[in-house]
């Protein structure tokens, strides 16, 4: 079995791949709050099988998305996995530059992940064999808004269809003292998300301070999540930093131990990192340091989801991974919705979740 402080990347890196083709798809659902989650996924084919992977980069439709531009780039050819990436990373993958300059590395992930699923199946091996990894039962969060207008009746409605659901939630200044001691009640939050370096301006400062003091208190053992960057709140932060954890900031195993506190947790979010070199780096990092890690997601909709679900089985799956089925985004599922932790489902071969 692999050392949790090896470097697993070699491991992989000189799998044999050959490229005849590469083909998109729209991935389309509604989620909480009438969000219209839009995805593309990406086909690589090549020697009689296929490979698959997610770009979640595109939020809204706006003629960059994969599946509108069908953008055709040279990747046809006989590789090994890891000179297959170095050439996608040479790629410009936008018609023109994205709003946010993390969607190229999400962008990056999909055509990585796809020739990782498509070396493996032409190799006829399952990700977790070539790792020497044993896929254990992922412990998952649903990560959810509590809406415009917050309401503590967006967790109580999940609470009903899936009672030993936990959440990572998203924190808003508009929370009132009411509903942060509502939610508490609940003792079912695993992580507090502030997106605090995320870019978005910070109305009002007082609000803020007044949010950080009532979540403090009411989640003594949560995780919280990219904090703001200022000196009221990391003097609030103090004495607390192992439960204070990085996401955004979390590009590459360099930007561990770099960010504005000295958390040690980390939300492992491969398709942020959006490099399989750098995400191996990240998990050797990690492990070789003893930092609590949990996997993090994009509201992916199709095999994205299921290959986050492996990766969390394979390297955190005791954590509150961010990384529940799809259908616990909607408002409203239709069917029965799985429960936590998920026992371990890696397809025979590639980097697949079976039904994923």
């Amino acid at each position: 079995m692999a050392d949790m402080e090896e470097n697993l990347w070699p491991r992989v890196a000189d799998l044999p791949l050959v490229v005849e083709s590469c083909a998109y798809e729209r991935l389309h659902a509604v989620l909480a709050h009438d969000f219209q989650r839009v995805t593309t996924q990406v086909r690589l084919t090549g020697a009689g099988t296929d490979g698959l992977g997610e770009d979640v980069s595109v939020h809204v439709e706006d003629g960059s998305s994969l599946h509108e531009t069908q953008l055709a780039l040279p990747l046809a050819g006989e590789w090994t996995l890891a000179s297959f990436c170095a050439h996608v990373a040479t790629l410009d993958t936008f018609p023109a530059p994205p709003e946010w300059d993390m969607a190229r590395g999400m962008r990056a992930w999909a055509f990585e992940s796809a020739a990782l699923d498509l070396a493996l199946r032409q190799a006829g091996r399952p990700l977790h064999e070539v790792l020497g990894l044993e896929p254990r039962p992922v412990r998952f969060v649903n990560s959810l808004g509590l809406g415009e207008e917050p309401s503590i009746e967006h967790v109580r409605r999940r609470l009903a269809r899936a009672p030993g659901v936990r959440f990572k939630l998203d924190a808003e200044p508009t929370w009132s003292a009411e509903l942060v001691e509502a939610v508490a009640a609940t003792g079912a939050v695993d992580t507090i998300d502030f997106k605090g370096h995320y870019g978005f301006e910070v109305e009002d400062p007082e609000a803020l301070v007044a949010l950080y003091d009532r979540v403090i208190a009411a989640f003594p053992d949560a995780f919280l999540e990219d904090p703001h960057d200022l000196p009221e709140i990391a003097r609030r932060l103090e004495g607390r930093l192992d439960r204070v954890s990085y996401d955004a900031p979390i590009r590459s195993a360099a930007d561990i131990g770099a960010t504005p506190l000295a958390a040690r947790a980390v939300n492992v979010k491969p398709s942020r990192i959006g490099s399989l070199r750098e995400l191996f780096a990240v998990y050797a990092r990690c492990g070789g340091e003893g930092r609590p890690m949990y996997g993090g997601g994009m509201a992916e909709l199709g095999v994205g989801r299921g290959q986050i679900e492996l990766l969390a089985a394979l390297f955190h799956p005791d954590t509150p991974n961010d990384v529940a089925p799809s259908a616990y985004n909607e408002d409203d599922p239709a069917g029965p919705l799985p429960p936590s932790p998920l026992e371990p489902r890696p397809a025979p071969v590639g980097f697949r979740w079976e039904g994923g």
